[in-house]
């Protein structure tokens, strides 16, 4: 048992200080720096665990604002994503949370409801608080990214099928997807194929209608019937019901989401049809809550924690500083039921 003066012993009122977790511990201030930033120099690890020790009962918290001036570094990330109650954001979300803190950086995360308006309030905001890079699922194909630049704050497009000029994205081939999707269920004999196809704030034109395209040239196959919606399992229940009530109905359908899909499923239940007895269904993006509607969807996957990996380490990893680039990812057709594949 190591010695300390009375007053080390009483946790010091007001806020505790280096200094005394320094007097507490028996150390002095530069020793208590180094474990609490993890060097630069090593502490022996007896040291470590009184500072440790002391940090435990005064209750210390470092001063995250001193110590980010002193690095030059907030060591936080920005993100901000259409939706976190989608599935699959969520499950972006997370991944992009998991690869900043491998990298020893926490993650703001906020919401743009895709709302344009929204979108540019919170890159305004992460720019204020100085954070050391963005990662933006935006709602459109060119952001403005203004208020970024002259902040000198770096920043990645996420779930971009595009190549913008000047910046580094990363996304996956969203036609190809599309693409592999429905020529899935022309090879089950589907003549007439639907597409649900999701609307954003901007309305520009989204790859998987290309990809839904191709696929129907390539065999031959007049269009089937579109239905525009939001990417919602709302809007996918909408869209159904517009599917359903089509002169021209279809004997498949390729959703543009799995939310889609699942607003899909509901709607032909409703109407007293069996998927995929009566329609064969296809969705995109590979969430879990695919794997478990009823029945489970075949979907085109995206590699959401590769994907990720990628915009992060382009940020703050060691891509950052690199020039822009675009980096596409491959997507993989995950057969289940909904196709009408056993």
């Amino acid at each position: 048992m190591y010695s300390m003066t009375t007053s080390a012993v009483h946790p010091p009122r007001g806020p505790v200080t280096r200094k005394d977790v320094a007097r507490y511990a028996g150390v002095s201030t530069a020793v208590v720096s180094y474990v609490v930033n993890g060097g630069p120099k090593r502490v022996a690890p007896a040291t470590e665990a009184k500072v440790q020790d002391a940090i435990r009962v005064l209750g210390y918290r470092p001063n995250a604002a001193a110590r980010a001036l002193k690095l030059g570094s907030s060591e936080t990330i920005g993100l901000i994503i259409p939706d976190n109650s989608n599935p699959f954001f969520s499950q972006l979300a997370h991944a992009v949370e998991d690869a900043a803190a491998e990298l020893g950086f926490a993650l703001f995360l906020t919401n743009s409801d895709g709302d344009l308006a929204k979108e540019r309030r919170h890159i305004r905001n992460l720019a204020a608080r100085q954070v050391d890079g963005v990662v933006l699922a935006s709602v459109l194909s060119e952001p403005d990214l203004a208020d970024l630049e002259a902040a000198e704050i770096p920043s990645v497009l996420l779930s971009h099928s595009e190549r913008p000029a000047g910046l580094t994205s990363v996304g996956v081939d969203l036609a190809a997807g599309a693409r592999t999707a429905v020529e899935h269920l022309v090879g089950h004999g589907h003549l007439n194929i639907g597409l649900a196809m999701g609307t954003t704030t901007a309305n520009e034109a989204d790859d998987r209608e290309q990809g839904w395209l191709q696929a129907l040239e390539g065999a031959g196959l007049q269009e089937g019937p579109i239905a525009r919606s939001a990417f919602t399992r709302e809007g996918g229940y909408a869209a159904g019901k517009r599917l359903l009530a089509s002169g021209h109905r279809p004997t498949a359908i390729f959703a543009s989401s799995d939310m889609q899909a699942v607003g899909i499923l509901r709607a032909f239940h409703e109407a007293g049809f069996s998927v995929p007895e009566d329609f064969a269904l296809v969705a995109f993006d590979g969430s879990v809550e695919a794997e478990y509607s009823w029945p489970p969807l075949t979907t085109v996957e995206q590699p959401v924690r590769a994907m990720a990996d990628a915009a992060v380490r382009a940020l703050v990893g060691e891509g950052r500083g690199e020039p822009p680039r675009h980096h596409v990812f491959p997507t993989r057709l995950v057969v289940r039921q909904s196709c009408g594949c056993p």
